[in-house]
């Protein structure tokens, strides 16, 4: 049988790379460590480190002392040698993060839109702003991850539509890539908290999961073994249009707009929203109804909820009522898939906690032939933004320490 050619030179890089990732993950190591945890002898791992400082990718930053003989010099990553941005657009404004090749946040600013339309002008003026504040060159960005409401086509890569994002359109990520000059990927922002659940929270060690973000938006998101679940169309995990009883049904409309049949406004946010379907029964102004009709009271539905969960003696029966509610489409994601595990995250998420949680998974293994195991993120700062960072260091990562 032939040998393939080239097989030296990608043993050289698939070592190089797994060393790299190492050095990513376990930070600084001396080269008998890099040694033992890839299985390299001292000679392989010497050359391969060479390769690396040769390359800008690694460099010494101190030394371990060890028995006899000098102390062993420590290898780490060179944090500079490519840096991401990673965004989170809204009907407020935009949050840009910059992370440099470690993953180590270096600069994060939010944008207040004041009035403008204008996605790209947004989007720039966001980035620019975050790199002065980290001093990094915008051409020095290898990857740009955007977290954004809404569908977004998986074939095309555009926002379909989005209830919150009326400006955004198909043409908008084209037209990013052309004044960014660099690769630019839209992800639905309820898919990022998910990708940053299954890296930092609580679904680390769940093969399969679904996270219900329960915030300014209803929405789920899905992953099976490692990979996101999007649809054909992009519109899997819109869980707000499933019909449920008690409840008009929802409006499918391309681009709804108050008004329009099937629309109202939401007062909570003062942005269209549902008027019918699941989205009608846990969105905020429902939520908040629900909480006055049990007597607890707050200005916002999250405000109501941190009410009932602080005293559970006077909040019970609202949380139990939210609960069922909530329950509607958990249940059906679990009868459907069975993930498993079921992240509750969003800030009405965040603000209902354990107590809600252990009612929803009461509640549903009660009407469901299976009982999914309900938690509460676990994910620090901002999900969407955080799992936009991510996928922008895969991308960059990816092209960065694969380069021969």
């Amino acid at each position: 049988m032939a040998q393939r050619p080239g097989t030296p030179r990608l043993l050289r890089e698939l070592n190089d790379r797994a060393a790299l990732d190492l050095l990513v993950r376990r930070g600084p190591l001396t080269r008998a460590q890099i040694g033992e945890h890839t299985g390299l002898s001292k000679v392989t791992a010497s050359q391969l480190l060479s390769r690396l400082e040769e390359r800008g990718l690694v460099e010494v930053v101190g030394e371990q002392a060890g028995g006899r003989g000098p102390n062993a010099a420590l290898y780490s990553v060179v944090p500079s040698s490519a840096y991401v941005a990673g965004l989170e657009v809204g009907p407020d404004g935009v949050t840009a993060a910059v992370a440099d090749i470690t993953g180590a946040l270096v600069a994060q600013v939010t944008v207040d839109p004041n009035g403008a339309d204008d996605p790209v002008k947004l989007v720039h003026n966001a980035v620019a702003k975050a790199c002065r504040s980290a001093r990094v060159a915008l051409r020095r960005l290898s990857a740009f991850v955007i977290g954004s409401p809404g569908m977004v086509d998986p074939r095309s890569g555009d926002v379909r539509f989005a209830f919150d994002l009326p400006t955004w359109h198909e043409g908008v990520l084209a037209a990013l890539r052309t004044d960014l000059r660099r690769p630019v990927t839209i992800e639905n922002d309820v898919n990022l908290a998910a990708v940053a659940e299954r890296a930092y929270g609580a679904a680390r060690d769940a093969d399969d999961f679904a996270l219900v973000w329960l915030g300014r938006g209803i929405g789920l998101s899905i992953m099976m073994g490692d990979r996101l679940h999007r649809g054909r169309s992009g519109g899997a995990g819109e869980i707000g249009y499933l019909p449920v009883p008690g409840a008009p049904l929802p409006s499918g409309t391309a681009r709804p707009r108050e008004g329009e049949e099937g629309v109202t406004a939401s007062n909570t946010w003062g942005i269209p929203a549902l008027a019918g379907g699941y989205g009608s029964l846990v969105g905020a102004d429902a939520v908040r109804e629900l909480a006055h009709a049990h007597g607890i009271r707050g200005a916002t539905a999250i405000e109501c909820v941190r009410a009932a969960v602080d005293d559970e003696e006077r909040g019970g029966d609202f949380l139990d009522r939210l609960a069922e509610r909530i329950s509607y489409g958990v249940t059906s994601v679990t009868i459907i898939l069975d993930p498993g595990t079921v992240v509750l995250s969003g800030q009405l998420g965040r603000a209902g906690g354990r107590p809600l949680a252990t009612r929803i998974e009461r509640v549903v293994g009660r009407i469901s032939p299976t009982r999914p195991h309900v938690v509460v993120t676990e994910v620090e700062g901002n999900p969407v933004l955080r799992g936009a960072l991510h996928a922008a260091l895969e991308q960059a990562r990816e092209e960065v320490f694969s380069a021969s």
